[in-house]
């Protein structure tokens, strides 16, 4: 049995035009990019994951999303000044809102031995990871989880002990074949476009986006190869 004629004849993407949107599980009426155009540098790779969205959930995350994207690339660059940013889109971004940008800077501050710190907006970090789980697991499974999750982390990768490190990079595993015509079982089977891949990483655009899913349960996350988020359901 070829997997592909499998995924060829019960085709993930056509399941998932019965499915709800991937964030409330609503009517869908429109896709929503995983992930998020603002988390990506331009050109934008080719066939960028879509899932199923309601037009509420597709634009009510945008701004925490262009939060997201700012907060990063300030902390990575140490700087709100848009001249010093190295990304074009957050210093339009920045640029189009300077409150913003100013609530940006206020969240930097430097503790006791010198170092510049930022402090961000919890719950809008856990909103954007959370989503970003939420569609790509619907996206490599072709199942909603519309579940609160046990667990939503994030730490920079540099923050992690050796241990802790290899251990988050070592990536998800594949415990059984997943549903037979999802991404995850392509992965699992080995064929084309996956065929030689050493793990379940998925590199969306490199050094920017990459995430890697175990059979649902967990989705892991690395953000512009700094930020590590995990999201677990079991």
């Amino acid at each position: 049995m070829d997997p592909r004629k499998l995924y060829t004849e019960y085709g993930l993407d056509e399941r998932l035009s019965g499915v709800g949107c991937a964030y409330c599980g609503g009517p869908p009426d429109t896709v929503d990019h995983v992930p998020s155009k603002i988390l990506l540098d331009d050109p934008l790779p080719d066939n960028l994951p879509v899932v199923p969205a309601c037009t509420s959930c597709n634009g009510g995350f945008s701004r925490d999303e262009e939060y997201m994207a700012c907060f990063l690339e300030c902390v990575l660059t140490g700087t709100t000044e848009l001249e010093r940013l190295r990304r074009t889109k957050v210093q339009k971004a920045l640029r189009h809102s300077p409150k913003l940008a100013k609530r940006i800077q206020a969240s930097g501050r430097v503790d006791s031995g010198g170092t510049l710190v930022w402090d961000p907006d919890i719950q809008r970090v856990e909103r954007v990871v959370l989503k970003l789980a939420r569609g790509h697991a619907l996206y490599e499974l072709g199942s909603p989880y519309l579940e609160a999750p046990e667990t939503v982390s994030y730490i920079p990768l540099i923050a992690m002990n050796a241990a802790d490190r290899e251990q988050f990079e070592s990536g998800p595993k594949l415990w059984g074949w997943p549903e037979i015509g999802s991404r995850a079982f392509l992965r699992a089977a080995g064929v084309e476009p996956y065929a030689g891949r050493a793990d379940n990483w998925v590199s969306v655009q490199d050094g920017r986006y990459r995430y890697a899913v175990e059979d649902g349960d967990w989705v892991r996350i690395v953000l512009s190869e700094y930020l590590a988020c995990t999201v677990a359901w079991a």
